[in-house]
């Protein structure tokens, strides 16, 4: 099996071990938080042999852009993953990705909003990273699988008959599901992967998590950027690409106000516009890089805030081939905003561009972030929104 039906109920033996795994090899990224040490005890009980890896992603120094505005807490996660592999009995390898993590995401991410559009790095550090160098680091150390404490599932072909492809489903747990984030993922890449928490829920995790004794059973989730954690976009922009004067317009094409960069807002912002009038707060509706000027108007429920279609570009399909269009499914634009049905078509001499038709409008579709495409509970792939 590639993924687990691992909780069934509170008085359940979780896992036997079966012979048929105990020659198999799976490097295990170790975050140093419980979902991926949860993942790891998994697979041990499971009867893998387990190797868990910490990564170093991104060394905050005073010369670095990021230092004045990230609390690193990478000394804590490398110390909390180290504690989990000796509990465990499992050996500990950390492996230096800054070259790649700053290239691939943390250029990519300043580029992006220099350019006026609102990235998703993490979307970006499991394309490039987790499930692409470590992935390849992995296999040359010997490794049958990678596996992660991401909330997904991945399902094997079922039949001799059927074509060979696998799919990416939704977890179990529907506001943990991250799949929004792993739509990337190509055939090669699934094939090679566990998620063994993809038929869990959080708080079953956490009660797996104290009944093995791990170390780290009742840490916090982290948050923010991948490798990263919270940043203060806005700030660390600032560091990037200098505050310059721009204006503010309304829906009425009058002048309202002032601000001091287009590049630091995103399409739906109500906060940090400096100008408030009138009986309604002013949302960010549009912005213009080249002109520095941010088009704002009011209400939550401003038409000018909602979108009936979009194009993408830069789409992966987890199929590996495209899919018969117009291709009629569900999207979200937002992690766990609600799925909405729409239909995909190509746009004709575009290359991977493709027009999205919205059944009803969507609040705040931003260009720059992702637009994920289902059907029932398989994830079919996405792009980035433009």
């Amino acid at each position: 099996m590639h993924y687990f039906y691992a909780f069934v109920n509170a008085s359940s033996t979780f896992f036997a071990a079966i012979d048929i795994f105990a020659h198999m090899t799976v490097f295990v990224a170790l975050s140093g938080g419980v979902d991926s040490a949860v993942a790891a005890a998994l697979l041990k009980r499971k009867g893998y042999r387990v190797f868990g890896v910490f990564m170093r992603e991104y060394d905050l120094d005073l010369a670095d852009p990021l230092a004045a505005h990230v609390e690193c807490t990478q000394a804590g996660d490398r110390q909390s993953a180290l504690a989990v592999a000796a509990h465990l009995g499992i050996p500990f390898l950390e492996w230096d990705f800054r070259r790649d993590y700053q290239k691939e995401v943390v250029d990519y991410m300043i580029r992006e909003y220099k350019s006026g559009r609102t990235p998703n790095p993490d979307i970006m550090c499991n394309k490039q990273i987790k499930f692409g160098e470590f992935l390849s680091k992995a296999r040359t150390q010997g490794a049958d699988y990678i596996a992660t404490g991401h909330y997904a599932k991945i399902q094997e072909p079922r039949t001799k008959n059927q074509e060979p492809r696998f799919a990416l489903k939704k977890a179990t747990d529907a506001n943990k599901d991250q799949t929004y984030f792993l739509y990337t993922l190509m055939q090669e890449q699934l094939r090679s992967t566990l998620f063994p928490l993809g038929d869990l829920t959080k708080p079953e995790v956490r009660k797996l998590a104290k009944k093995f004794g791990l170390p780290n059973w009742d840490r916090k989730d982290s948050q923010g950027i991948c490798f990263i954690g919270k940043l203060p976009m806005k700030d660390f922009l600032q560091t990037i690409v200098p505050p310059k004067r721009g204006l503010l317009i309304d829906e009425n094409g009058k002048e309202v106000g002032a601000h001091d960069g287009a590049w630091y807002f995103t399409i739906g912002q109500r906060h940090g516009i400096g100008f408030a009038g009138g009986a309604e707060p002013y949302y960010v509706v549009g912005k213009d890089v080249k002109k520095n000027i941010v088009y704002v108007a009011q209400g939550a429920k401003n038409p000018l805030l909602y979108s009936k279609k979009f194009i993408c570009s830069d789409v992966s399909w987890i199929a590996g081939k495209d899919p018969k269009f117009p291709l009629h499914c569900t999207v979200r634009t937002r992690y766990r905003q609600p799925l909405q049905r729409c239909r995909v078509s190509r746009i004709k001499g575009k290359g991977s561009r493709y027009h999205v038709v919205l059944s009803k409008p969507q609040w705040a579709v931003s260009p720059g972030q992702a637009c994920v495409f289902y059907h029932d509970d398989a994830c079919l792939g996405g792009g980035i929104i433009v």
